[in-house]
């Protein structure tokens, strides 16, 4: 018996030291440091989870949200997120924080799934390979990852074994546990400028289908959402504009509002956010800069005390580090508005296009 016992708390300990050694190991970069942050958060602080692909993380500046309004937001976002994650993103979210609204980001819901795992299956690793080692990660990747992969989804570390050298990094580190505070709550300041053409569809009313698949794992989400009673808002955030993308969003409008959701365009509402196609994108009119982002997130923080109820946490003691964290991007901003006046005036733009 004392042999048997030996032989548990031997594999046991091995197991724990092997998870914390793959969390270290786990390819560092801007999405690893975005859920890293999402797990340190102190419990139930999180009044809003923005779940979507990349368009979230450069364009809604959490700190901001919360310097203006008091509204606690953090991304739960990633590189081609496809939308199967949502509902695991979800239930991620719910293990250690209630959060009013979850926000989700429409954009991939336009492409078949097929052609997201032909040409862009290694970004499902974004999420996969994001998240504490759970059941709910191991449904994540059976929804994601065909059967005859996931071996390599379920134990990353022969993924990372090689990592060896990031051990050496402090922050790294500091992952052992997978978690460590974001310092500016999941946000990426871009300071490239690539200006894109600004194209008005606002006369288009058609519907162009979504893949069926997507329409479905739309449908799922929403039936979850209200099963648990939880508040969704589903937006669509600014970019350069196809016509058939329009359409998209329009059939996607539909389906939402005819069951109960809330669905918002910004692509709607150009004017007001004040948004300069000519220098508020860094890839060519897909993804927001630093100069973008202030303006998408303050007609957001707008949106969301007009037509929510958030209390106010600004000055409570439990949420010192979202000061600390506002006072870090009013200077990381202020920095990279300085950096896009510079390059439109002189015309010094990056090289980049649309994804």
């Amino acid at each position: 018996m004392k042999n048997a016992i030996k032989a548990m708390v031997f594999i046991l300990l091995f197991l724990v030291m092997l998870r914390s050694l793959t969390y270290m190991l786990r390819t560092n970069g801007p999405i690893k440091d975005i859920f890293v942050g999402f797990y340190a958060e102190p419990e139930d602080t999180i009044d809003v989870v923005m779940i979507g692909s990349s368009p979230v993380y450069p364009c809604y500046a959490a700190p901001q949200l919360w310097g203006e309004h008091g509204i606690a937001a953090y991304p739960l976002s990633s590189n081609v997120q496809r939308p199967k994650a949502a509902v695991y993103l979800v239930k991620e979210a719910l293990k250690t924080q209630s959060p009013s609204l979850f926000i989700f980001e429409l954009r991939q819901f336009t492409a078949a799934d097929s052609y997201m795992m032909t040409y862009y299956m290694e970004f499902s690793r974004g999420v996969t390979d994001n998240l504490k080692y759970s059941v709910n990660r191991i449904d994540m990747i059976r929804a994601l990852v065909p059967e005859e992969d996931r071996y390599s989804y379920y134990f990353d570390i022969f993924k990372y074994h090689s990592n060896w050298r990031s051990l050496i990094l402090s922050d790294q580190r500091t992952a052992f546990i997978y978690e460590r505070l974001h310092p500016l709550k999941g946000l990426l300041i871009h300071e490239e400028v690539v200006p894109g053409e600004k194209k008005d569809y606002s006369d288009i009313t058609e519907e162009l289908a979504i893949p069926p698949e997507q329409e479905e794992v739309l449908c799922e989400l929403m039936t979850y959402l209200k099963e648990n009673e939880l508040q969704a808002l589903f937006i669509v955030s600014p970019m350069v504009l196809t016509k058939e993308l329009t359409m998209q969003f329009n059939y996607m409008e539909r389906i939402i509002t005819e069951n109960g959701g809330t669905f918002l365009d910004l692509n709607d509402y150009y004017e007001e956010i004040g948004l300069d196609f000519a220098r508020d994108f860094y890839d060519g009119g897909s993804h927001t800069n630093a100069s973008g982002s202030e303006k998408c997130t303050a007609f957001l923080g707008a949106y969301l005390e007009e037509n929510y109820h958030f209390t106010d946490k600004r000055g409570d003691e439990a949420y010192a580090e979202w000061d600390v964290a506002y006072a870090y991007w009013l200077e990381c901003q202020a920095a990279a508005l300085e950096t896009i006046e510079e390059k439109v005036a002189n015309g010094n733009y990056d090289v980049g296009e649309a994804e």
